[in-house]
């Protein structure tokens, strides 16, 4: 897993969004970015952490930061968690794991014994000029924003 770092510029990439909308990584250039990586859409995990971005969404947004999510679920599934959830940030549907792959975030895992591949929970700020300056590997589901604004 090779994922990206502190300075590494955001490589190119092309996916859609909840709405079936095309986007790309020239879309986080000009404003500072939070792009978050989870695991599933509607598991316990992803909807404290995205339920705790929603809650401050406009705290961050004070901050000058646009907010994504990203996950490999499909454009439907991606928009049915917006809804549920009332999130009021872009979901990125990365079926193919483009940009998962891209930010190096998907790799082997252990859970409950069991090992295999998939999605490791991480979020990268992103300045205006599409370079990352912060990682986040140790996600606080529950706390995330506080993470964030530290």
């Amino acid at each position: 897993m090779n994922t990206l770092k502190v300075g590494d510029t955001i490589p190119y990439f092309n996916v859609i969004d909840q709405d079936e909308n095309s986007f790309s990584s020239t879309d986080l250039t000009g404003k500072k970015s939070i792009v978050f990586f989870y695991p599933r859409a509607n598991t316990p995990g992803c909807s404290a952490e995205a339920c705790n971005l929603r809650d401050n969404y406009s705290e961050l947004k004070e901050k000058g930061y646009q907010l994504f999510g990203v996950s490999a679920d499909n454009p439907k599934k991606q928009k049915n968690f917006q809804n549920k959830y009332k999130l009021p940030f872009t979901l990125l549907a990365d079926v193919n794991k483009a940009v998962i792959n891209a930010f190096g975030v998907w790799g082997p895992k252990k859970f409950q014994g069991r090992e295999y591949n998939g999605i490791h929970r991480t979020t990268f700020l992103i300045n205006d000029k599409g370079v990352v300056e912060k990682v986040i590997s140790k996600v606080k589901t529950k706390d995330h924003a506080a993470q964030i604004l530290e």
